[in-house]
């Protein structure tokens, strides 16, 4: 359930401590590297550099007891990167917590909704 769905809604971060969060762009990146096997791919799909993408990785691995992501070298075909059982499990958390979030703010942000001006008329 990529983030995708709330663009117009919610933005989740979650603070696990005072100095470490999951937010879209790190759900983002996890999700990217399953699909794509790769951490460059998966940072060009968001418009982000290898250094930025390699850094959320880097600190993700670092702050969970399992890494998140492995990487193994060998270039261009043979090298890669792959979700671990734990990055797994940390990404089902956090896009079960987006669908809560959304499931839960849905009739207050239906309501705000309805307090907008109409701006197509404006153009």
């Amino acid at each position: 359930m990529p983030s995708k769905l709330n663009k117009a809604g919610i933005r989740l971060r979650v603070f696990l401590d005072p100095d470490f969060a999951i937010g879209p762009g790190k759900a983002e990146i996890l999700e990217g590297i399953r699909e794509t096997g790769s951490i460059a791919a998966a940072g060009r799909r968001m418009n982000m550099s290898y250094k930025r993408a390699w850094l959320l990785v880097d600190t993700m691995n670092a702050r969970f007891q399992q890494p998140l992501v492995e990487t193994s070298r060998g270039g261009r075909s043979q090298g890669g990167a792959r979700l671990t059982e734990t990055g797994e499990q940390v990404l089902a958390h956090y896009r079960r917590m987006e669908v809560k979030a959304a499931e839960a703010v849905e009739e207050e942000m239906r309501e705000m909704r309805a307090l907008l001006r109409d701006m197509s008329e404006q153009k």
